[in-house]
């Protein structure tokens, strides 16, 4: 099953394209609403690309405002257009719109779906965000495919529930399946993909606790989700995708309860996986992957009912109680 690009990757990899290829030069000032601008979508996934191409070491901070394309050169102010990019901005603009509002609905679904079902109105949902039907109707089916929305007979949205018997139930489905694709999947990852993927977690784990939470989340799909993608079971991938929902709820769930303080750091359990997979050692690959997702399954149990302890049901106008 193929990966299907989200807005952030595409934007990423014309910027990754443009800096290596030097037609964006070095210390050119990238700024998030010219690129949104640019590419017909909102400053999210812009955010998002750009704290990728910096765990790459493509970009860089400095003091002023956005970042600095390469490794060196000062500061240089020139305007982005879309030939430097290689790139014709999308007909199709509004095909990003759903970004702009998905992680605080995804936020809000989760922490909601705890404490178990509920219908969603999609043209309440529409209202609450100020956009049409069609951008509604997207952020619902991402929700979907994330497996933490789900649509009845007569089409109608619900919460899928979140509930400790669920978590458990689907981290016993990862237990099994996700080393089992990993076996699969080490002998048809390509070197440079993994050597990328090692580079992002040794920068973040170097830099950490002051790493955003878009680049967390990417290092655990690079894990969990890419990596996984080579693997030649099709079937185990398609089982795997009914799992995501843990995977995405767990990131919301441990930031409500953890509040200002960084999350749990994952690098060197991930570094680990990637070492035993580098080394071409299945085995030890598998083995550190299911250590891993058995830890990953017991902090989220205990976090799931210190929420509970903490939270009460939350109330939107979306959310049919």
């Amino acid at each position: 099953m193929g990966h299907r690009p989200l807005a952030y990757e595409s934007i990423a990899d014309n910027l990754r394209r443009a800096v290596l290829g030097g037609f964006v030069p070095e210390g050119t000032v990238l700024l998030e609403g010219p690129i949104a601008a640019l590419f017909g979508s909102s400053r999210s996934p812009v955010k998002q690309a750009l704290a990728t191409l910096e765990a790459e070491g493509l970009v860089r901070r400095f003091e002023g405002r956005g970042v600095l394309a390469g490794k060196g050169g000062p500061p240089l102010r020139l305007k982005i257009t879309g030939e430097m990019l290689d790139f014709e901005a999308p007909k199709n603009a509004k095909a990003f719109a759903w970004q702009s509002y998905y992680y605080d609905f995804e936020e809000t679904v989760v922490l909601r779906a705890v404490f178990g079902s509920c219908r969603i109105n999609e043209l309440a949902l529409a209202r609450h965000y100020k956009v049409g039907r069609t951008v509604a109707g997207d952020i619902l089916n991402h929700a979907a495919k994330n497996g933490i929305v789900i649509s009845d007979e007569k089409s109608r949205w619900w919460i899928n529930p979140l509930d400790e018997r669920r978590f458990q139930d689907l981290y016993e489905i990862r237990l099994l399946l996700e080393p089992a694709a990993l076996r699969t999947a080490i002998a048809r990852i390509p070197s440079d993909a993994l050597s990328e993927m090692r580079g992002r977690l040794t920068q973040a784990s170097a830099k950490f606790p002051l790493v955003e939470p878009a680049e967390l989340d990417g290092l655990e799909e690079d894990l969990h989700v890419k990596l996984l993608q080579y693997s030649s079971n099709s079937d185990i991938l398609e089982t795997l995708v009914r799992t995501r929902g843990i995977l995405v709820a767990g990131k919301h769930i441990q930031r409500a309860v953890r509040g200002r303080l960084p999350i749990d750091a994952f690098m060197d359990e991930h570094l680990e996986i990637m070492d035993a997979i580098a080394a071409g050692n299945p085995a030890s690959a598998q083995d550190a992957l299911r250590e891993h997702l058995q830890r990953s399954s017991d902090k989220a149990i205990e976090r799931l009912r210190a929420f509970r302890k903490i939270s009460v049901v939350s109330h939107m106008a979306y959310l049919l109680d």
